[in-house]
């Protein structure tokens, strides 16, 4: 008798300690039950922008609360990653990365303040699609190969644009000259989209284009598209040959995109984070959206994209040593 009146007050126990912690758990707030900041550390109208205010739109949909697509451009984005890996890690900040912030920085500028990533922790992976090259209409070349054909007969003359000392744009451009042997002369400026206004103005000969931005200007006349810097042609604009096809093989640049969030964010949150990101770019409007313009959607864990940002942080080393390119 005793015996069953022990086993009876253990099996109470026990329910009651499973119910206690099932009402506990039940008190853990769903995430995220509060605005979300999306950093985007370059200007409004740039490929990043364009990429995360289409995912944004989607999120704030699925999550019932607001993404706040917020712009802090400056010194090739460092001002924005740097403020984001400083945030609380909560869940709450959360940063659209992409080559420049997260592959090509940390070995450009001498005193970076974060690293891309001890300091982060990457949630995905979103999307890649290659450059373009555009120049003005007036100049008088029709192929990339007629474009090295001009600057050789002009040494120093031709002047290329970029979003800034260090951007993908930048580097794409030195590895132009270096493949091409030829000499620009580099003009900088504080984002994609000044760089593509001066284009169109004629204030500059060339760019290395984000797709995104790139190819509604194309297709509007405003400026003639010369080559991708792609490995093959895009589906997005079959009729422009790859920089390759010019002449110089080997020849590839892809501009990418990151979504990260400070490194001390919880596991739980990250996980959350990479499922509802992966959901977003899924779905068909942002899928076939980024698609038509010729994006990629990656969509990767949490995992495969840290090795992927460490495999380019290695590659793009190599092309800053070997054009002495980095900052003090």
């Amino acid at each position: 008798m005793k015996q069953a009146i022990v086993q009876i007050l253990l099996v109470l126990a026990v329910a009651g300690a499973t119910a206690a912690s099932a009402q506990a758990i039940s008190k853990e707030p769903a995430y995220p039950t509060k605005p979300i900041r999306f950093v985007v550390p370059l200007v409004p109208g740039g490929g990043a922008d364009i990429v995360a205010r289409t995912i944004a739109k989607q999120l704030r949909e699925g999550w019932k609360q607001h993404v706040i697509v917020d712009n802090r451009p400056g010194a090739t984005g460092i001002i924005g990653t740097q403020l984001t890996a400083k945030a609380a890690p909560d869940g709450y900040t959360i940063l659209m990365g992409n080559t420049a912030t997260h592959a090509v920085n940390v070995s450009m500028f001498e005193k970076l303040p974060y690293h891309p990533i001890r300091d982060f922790t990457c949630i995905t992976l979103a999307a890649r699609l290659p450059e373009m090259l555009v120049v003005h209409p007036s100049l008088p070349v029709n192929s990339a190969g007629e474009l090295i054909a001009l600057a050789n007969a002009k040494p120093g003359q031709l002047t290329f644009g970029s979003a800034g000392v260090g951007a993908l744009s930048h580097l794409t451009g030195v590895q132009f000259m270096q493949l091409g042997g030829i000499d620009l002369v580099h003009v900088p400026y504080k984002g994609s989209a000044p760089a593509l206004s001066d284009l169109m103005g004629g204030q500059i000969g060339m760019y290395f284009g984000n797709f995104l931005t790139a190819l509604p200007i194309v297709r509007a006349g405003k400026l003639k598209a010369l080559g991708m810097t792609g490995h093959k042609r895009s589906l997005a604009a079959p009729d422009i040959p790859t920089i390759a096809e010019a002449g110089l093989p080997g020849f590839e640049a892809y501009n990418w995109y990151v979504v990260a969030v400070p490194a001390a964010t919880p596991k739980e949150i990250v996980a959350a984070l990479n499922t509802n990101f992966a959901a977003a770019l899924k779905n068909k409007e942002v899928a076939d959206m980024l698609t038509n313009d010729g994006a990629e959607i990656v969509a990767s864990p949490p995992n495969e994209c840290t090795r992927f940002i460490d495999a380019q942080i290695k590659k793009y080393a190599k092309v800053i040593a070997d054009g002495k390119l980095r900052v003090e």
